[in-house]
């Protein structure tokens, strides 16, 4: 009995190692968009909605929901996306806009955008029960605009400025406001507010200002030799005159602050009507925050193609680019890095390193272990072992997994079937052979010699042979069934826990 467990676990084991390597194996392949939506939170950089590119009848991409995990290591080439598509229950669309709000910022809130089906203003996704809701915020019912960009504050607070209403060639320079944690309405100053514009460039800056510049206002692409500062502390515009290598005027492009909070680097974007691409070397500024000075930042790596309706969010060390429109998906993969560790030398890489986590707060201690503390306290990080494993590494593993995993499967299942086929059948043999024979029970001694003839057992199953064999072959057929069943449900509990998990 005991034996016969064992085995049905290592059965179950097998297989669930071998379904979750050939899981794997054939990871999702989302398809190539323009103006999606993509938020970052806990370590998770979550792609909403999105336009086709390639001139489809049908404009928008469905209802395709996924995120990246960048809590680990990765490389570009071997993206591992998380599919979430059969949760969303938002209509399919595109041109909205997203920020982790609500309290702690630990959720998803996703306003207006285009869609060819009735659409709710605001949409709330939660990571922790992965499900979707659909707040009713007060303060009156604002409308909905598409192709702006969504800032949150460190207090929750949301702004939505410009963009364009569908069916309406006037954009506009309106400021929405809204509290994602109280869910309050509100409208933000008109005093000296800029031109209407769609498509532009906007971060939220150290000193609690956004910063805006570019985008499109209908008619051309708007330069970038002014930029303007709203203060969302005390609710007011103004305006900045750049200088230095003023890049040209475009929409599309992405704006991100940099690590160090006094410089804002923008790539990307298309500085002609009809959305042409830039070139490489046109494709990357930054602007230094203390003088308002544009310039073309040092770079190393392979320089990618320009992107344009792309989106950029900054995850630890990198500025991370997600699809957009201008670059081949067969040839480039739709996440670039650009590595903004260092302010004079920025790296386009493949490879994502995530930043080690944070140490736990400080607890007290004896004066015993204060010397071990202080010991463990000077290591620097470059003392402490990578635990990030290679895509390469990670790849061979799943291959090598695999292989043995199915041959395991394969030969644990072959080797249960031969040994109990081979014990029916021996069973079997033995009671076709005595069949009214007398059966000699052996000396359990063979040293001991015994003059006696060895006592008689007769066989009183004459004529019953078939008995044994019909009982054998069920309790077999039995086995199997509970093998089946035990397998089934097994596979039902980890498909639960995943999901419970996602």
């Amino acid at each position: 009995m005991i034996q016969k467990n064992l085995m049905y676990f290592i059965l179950w084991f097998l297989i669930q190692l071998l379904i979750k390597t050939n899981c794997q194996m054939v990871p999702y392949k989302p398809e190539q968009r323009a103006l999606h939506t993509a938020t970052l939170i806990d370590n998770k950089l979550y792609i909403l909605g999105g336009l086709y590119i390639d001139g489809s009848s049908v404009p928008d991409v469905g209802k395709d929901f996924f995120y990246l995990d960048v809590s680990v290591s990765f490389n570009t080439q071997n993206l591992l996306w998380n599919d979430l598509s059969t949760i969303n229950t938002v209509p399919t669309h595109y041109g909205a806009a997203s920020v982790e709000g609500g309290a702690n910022n630990s959720t998803l809130f996703l306003y207006g955008g285009t869609s060819v089906t009735v659409m709710e203003l605001v949409y709330v996704f939660d990571p922790q029960s992965n499900s979707w809701s659909i707040p009713k915020p007060t303060g009156g019912i604002p409308i909905k605009k598409r192709e702006l960009t969504g800032i949150i504050d460190h207090k929750g607070i949301m702004y939505l400025w410009g963009g364009f209403i569908d069916f309406n060639t006037s954009t506009l320079n309106d400021m929405l406001i809204l509290d994602t944690i109280n869910l309050v309405w509100e409208e933000g100053s008109v005093f000296e507010v800029p031109t209407g514009r769609e498509d532009y460039g906007a971060a939220l800056l150290a000193d609690n200002n956004i910063i805006y510049m570019g985008g499109f206002d209908g008619t051309n692409e708007l330069a970038l030799n002014e930029v303007y500062l709203y203060d969302t502390i005390n609710n007011n515009w103004s305006t900045k005159v750049t200088s230095g290598i003023v890049p040209s005027g475009r929409d599309g492009f992405s704006a991100i602050l940099g690590l160090d909070g006094q410089r804002v680097i923008i790539f990307g974007g298309t500085a002609s009507v009809n959305s042409t691409d830039l070139i490489p070397q046109d494709s990357l500024y930054e602007l230094n925050l203390i003088n308002f000075e544009w310039s073309i930042p040092k770079v190393s790596g392979q320089i990618p193609e320009s992107r344009m309706y792309h989106k950029a969010n900054v995850v630890g060390n990198y500025m991370v680019v997600s699809f957009g429109d201008g670059y081949d998906q067969t040839t480039e993969s739709d996440i670039l890095l650009l590595d903004i560790s260092k302010v004079d030398d920025y790296i386009w890489t493949n490879e994502f390193y995530p930043l080690p986590p944070l140490p736990p707060p400080p607890s007290p201690v004896s004066g015993k272990s204060l010397s071990s503390l202080s010991l463990s306290s000077s290591m620097t990080t470059s003392d402490i072992p990578s635990s990030a494993t290679s895509p390469i590494t990670t790849v061979i593993g799943a291959v090598i997994g695999s292989f043995f995993g199915g041959a395991l499967l394969s030969f644990g299942g072959f080797y249960w079937y031969k040994n109990r086929r081979r014990n029916v059948n021996n069973q079997v043999e033995r009671e076709i052979h005595n069949d009214g024979q007398e059966i000699v029970q052996p000396s359990k001694n063979e040293h001991i010699v015994i003059n006696e003839p060895p006592a008689l057992v007769v066989n009183k199953r004459y004529n019953q042979e078939l008995i044994p064999i019909a009982n054998n072959v069920h309790e077999l057929q039995q086995e199997i069934q509970d093998l089946k069943q035990i397998i089934l449900q097994n596979n039902k509990q980890t498909t639960n826990t995943m999901e419970n998990n996602n």
